[in-house]
C-alpha cells in the first residue's frame, strides 16, 4: 500500500463514495445490437468491476434520433434500452462498484447514413472526417436536444445507474456549441463564451431534475481541441467554473482533441508520452473545488499514483490499461503490480478494430469482449510441448498451463519474443515488447517450463512422448520476385536482425502498409542514410491511419528528411558494383522509369516456417499450428490462435 498512498484512498463524489481513484472511463465498444445494450456489455463491465475499478462509466448513450454516427450505438432515447441497462448495472453492482452512463449527442461529427435524417449541429460547418454539411439547429430544435438529455437520464435512472456523465468533449454537439471553430451563431447560443455554454447549462438543469439528488452528475470537457480557432485551456477552465457554479454537478472529467480532427491525440499510441494530457486536469483542478478526472495514456499504477501525488487530478482514467487487464486495480492493490498485463498502446485491436466496424478487443487479451462466453474446463491434464517463444507460442503455453496442463516451451534463440522482440528495437516502438514481457510473466506464473537456446527437432519431440505438440515457429523472410541476383535488395528483418547494414541512398519498398516500412525507414534515417519510401498504394504505410500512428509518423518522417512516394511498383532490380538499379512503373502515368539506390529494403510478405509441421504430420500425438507458421499475419492473430488452441485441448 505504501507505493499507492493516494490511488487506493476513497473519495466522495456527490452522493457516491468510490473505494479508489481508478476510473474505467467511457469508451466505445461496438457491443450494442439494434440500438440496445447486450449481455456482452454486462459481462465486459462486470469483469472490470470484479477487477477492482473504483468507478465505471459506460460508453455514450445517444439522446436523439438525429444522432447515429456509427452502426452499433446505444439509442438511449428508446425505452427498449432500459432492460439492458438493468442487466449492466446489476452485474456491476454485484461487485459493489458504482456505474455511471455517459449521455451524448455527437452533433455535426456524424453521418446521415444510418439515421436517414439531417445531421444537427450548432452551425453549418462540415466535419473534416464525415464531410457532411450539418443543419444549423434552431431554437425549438435546441429545446428538443436538451429535453432528449433529460429523457435518457430518466431511462438511466430507471435502469439502475448511479448517475450520468455528460459528454461535452471530443465528439459532442455540446463541444460543438462551446467551440468557436464550430459555433458561428449570432443568436443567444453563439458569440461570447457565456452564450456558447448556454446549452450545456440548460442540459445540466434538465438532467439533474431527471436523476434527482441521489445520483451523481459529471461533465466531461475538452481542455484543448488542438485545432486552429478551437477551444483552448483558458476557455475550458472558464466553462469548468460555470459548471461548478450551477451547484448541480459532482465532478468534472477531462479530454483533449477533437474526435474527427485530432483523434490521434485522444487515443494516443505509444509514440505519445504517458500523462500527456494531465495539464488539462491540472488547470481545471486549480480553478474548481469539484473532483477532477485526469486522463492521458496512463497505463501503470505508479503513473496513476504520481498523477494524484503531484496534484494533477483527483481520479485517474485508465481505459486501455483495464481493457488489457480487467484485474489492473486488484493486482496493484494486492502488491502484484508486476503481474499486470500492461497495455501496449498499439491501438490495433481496440481503436483500430472498432474503426473497421468490429467490436472492441485487445491485441494481448483474447478474452476482451468475450467475457460473456464461459470457457470449458479440460477433462484430462495433458503433456503439452510448445515450439516457439513468440506471441503465439507464449500465449498457447500460458493458457494451457493456466488450465492445468503440464507445458514445456522450446525457443531456439537466447530469449523469447520472436519477431516482436525485433520490432521493438526500432524508434518509438519499444513498448511493443510489453506483449512478450507480459506473456512471459504469465508463463512463469502458471509454471511453464521455458527452455531457450534449444532448437526443437522432430526426433527430439517424439522422444518426449507428448500428448500434444503446438508449433509456433513463426515465419521467415523470402526474396521478392523482382530482386533477381541483386544482393543489396534485402528484407526489413535482415536490417533489424543485423544481417544487412545499408548505407547511403536507401529505398524502402512498402508492400505491407504498416509499421514495418515506417520503422525501418526511421531507423535508417537515424543512422544517417538518405531514405525514400515507395508503395504501390495511394498512401505510404496506410494502415498507420487505423491505429492513429499516421500523423505522428509523418511529423517524424518530415523532420528526418524521409521522402514518400506513392503509386509506384518496382518491376525489376539489377545489381551494380555499389548499388541497385530499379525499373519502376508509375501507376499514375503508366510509364516505367529507372532509379538507382545504394540499397533497397523490402517490407514484403514472409513465408511460414513450417518444415517441422511437415515432418511431424502423422505422429502418434496431436500436432497443431498457431500464428505465422500457418500463414504470416499480425500479432493479434498469433495471440488469439494461441489462446483458442490451448482452450480446445
Amino acid at each position: 500500500m505504501s507505493e499507492h498512498r493516494y490511488l487506493f484512498s476513497p473519495l466522495r463524489i456527490g452522493p457516491l463514495t468510490v473505494r479508489n481513484r481508478i476510473v474505467f472511463s467511457a469508451h466505445l465498444t461496438n457491443y450494442a445490437q439494434d440500438g440496445v445494450p447486450t449481455d456482452q456489455h454486462a459481462a465486459y463491465y462486470a469483469a472490470r468491476a470484479a477487477g477492482g475499478a473504483g468507478l465505471i462509466i459506460t460508453e455514450e448513450h445517444s439522446t436523439h434520433p438525429t444522432d447515429w454516427p456509427y452502426e452499433k450505438l446505444i439509442h438511449g432515447f428508446r425505452p427498449e434500452a432500459v432492460p439492458g441497462y438493468r442487466r449492466i448495472t446489476e452485474a456491476v453492482h454485484a461487485h459493489d462498484v458504482p456505474i455511471l452512463a455517459q449521455l451524448n449527442h455527437n452533433g455535426g461529427q456524424a453521418s446521415s447514413m444510418y439515421s436517414r435524417l439531417p445531421v444537427w449541429a450548432p452551425s453549418a460547418v462540415p466535419d473534416p472526417m464525415f464531410r457532411e454539411v450539418p443543419k444549423a439547429i434552431d431554437a425549438h430544435e435546441i429545446a428538443e436536444v436538451v429535453a432528449g438529455y433529460g429523457t435518457v437520464a430518466g431511462h438511466c435512472a430507471e435502469g439502475g445507474f448511479d448517475g450520468v456523465e455528460l459528454q461535452c468533449s471530443h465528439s459532442s454537439i455540446v463541444r460543438g456549441f462551446l467551440s468557436p471553430a464550430t459555433n458561428v451563431r449570432t443568436d443567444a447560443y453563439g458569440g461570447p463564451l457565456a452564450n456558447r455554454a448556454r446549452i450545456l447549462l440548460e442540459i445540466i438543469d434538465v438532467v439533474r431534475e431527471a436523476i434527482g439528488p441521489d445520483r451523481a452528475l459529471g461533465v466531461r470537457l475538452c481542455g484543448d481541441e488542438l485545432i486552429e480557432g478551437g477551444t483552448t485551456i483558458d476557455e475550458a477552465v472558464e466553462v469548468a467554473r460555470m459548471v461548478e457554479s450551477t451547484g448541480k454537478v459532482d465532478y468534472i472529467n477531462t479530454s483533449i482533441g477533437v474526435a474527427t480532427s485530432t483523434l490521434y491525440m485522444i487515443e494516443a499510441s505509444m509514440t505519445i508520452p504517458p500523462g500527456y494530457a494531465l495539464f488539462i486536469s491540472n488547470a481545471i483542478r486549480r480553478a474548481v473545488d469539484l473532483p477532477v478526472v485526469g486522463v492521458g495514456r496512463i497505463k501503470d499504477p505508479l503513473q496513476a499514483e504520481r498523477a494524484l501525488e503531484e496534484g494533477h487530478c483527483d481520479l485517474v482514467g485508465v481505459v486501455r490499461g483495464q481493457i488489457a487487464d480487467p484485474d489492473f486495480a486488484a493486482k496493484a492493490r494486492s502488491g502484484h503490480r508486476s503481474d499486470i498485463r500492461t497495455c501496449l498502446s498499439c491501438n490495433q485491436e481496440c481503436v483500430g478494430r472498432m474503426g473497421l466496424n468490429r467490436w472492441l478487443g485487445c491485441i494481448e487479451n483474447p478474452r476482451t469482449g468475450r467475457e460473456a462466453t464461459p470457457l470449458p474446463m479440460p477433462r484430462l491434464r495433458k503433456r503439452v510441448l510448445v515450439v516457439g517463444g513468440g506471441p503465439a507460442g507464449l500465449q498457447a503455453a500460458a493458457t494451457a498451463a493456466e488450465r492445468g496442463h503440464h507445458v514445456t516451451l522450446f525457443e531456439r534463440e537466447p530469449a523469447t519474443g520472436g519477431q516482436v522482440a525485433v520490432a521493438a528495437t526500432v524508434p518509438s516502438r519499444a513498448e511493443f515488447l510489453d506483449v512478450v514481457r507480459n506473456l512471459r510473466a504469465e508463463c512463469e506464473r502458471f509454471g511453464v517450463d521455458i527452455k531457450t537456446n534449444v532448437t526443437a527437432t522432430a526426433e527430439m519431440l517424439r522422444a518426449e512422448h507428448p500428448d500434444v505438440v503446438v508449433l509456433a515457429t513463426g515465419a521467415r523472410p523470402q526474396p521478392v520476385h523482382w530482386a533477381g541476383e541483386a544482393e543489396r535488395v534485402v528484407d526489413v528483418r535482415d536490417v533489424l536482425e543485423g544481417r544487412a547494414v545499408p548505407e547511403g541512398d536507401v529505398l524502402v519498398v512498402d508492400e505491407l502498409g504498416f509499421h514495418q516500412a515506417a520503422s525501418v525507414a526511421e531507423l535508417l534515417a537515424d543512422r544517417g542514410c538518405r531514405v525514400q519510401i515507395t508503395t504501390p498504394g495511394m498512401v505510404v504505410c496506410q494502415d498507420l491511419g487505423v491505429t492513429l500512428d499516421m500523423e505522428t509518423f509523418n511529423i517524424r518522417a518530415h523532420a528526418k528528411g524521409i521522402e514518400q512516394r506513392t503509386d509506384e511498383v518496382v518491376m525489376s532490380a539489377a545489381a551494380e558494383p555499389d548499388g541497385v538499379v530499379l525499373q519502376v512503373l508509375k501507376h499514375t502515368t503508366g510509364n516505367t522509369v529507372e532509379a538507382r539506390f545504394d540499397w533497397v529494403v523490402c517490407a514484403a510478405h514472409q513465408a511460414p516456417e513450417d518444415q517441422l509441421w511437415h515432418e511431424l504430420k502423422g505422429s502418434a500425438f496431436a500436432v497443431h499450428r498457431v500464428g505465422d507458421c500457418i500463414t504470416p499475419r499480425r500479432a493479434h492473430a498469433a495471440v488469439v490462435e494461441g489462446h483458442r488452441l490451448a482452450v480446445s485441448l
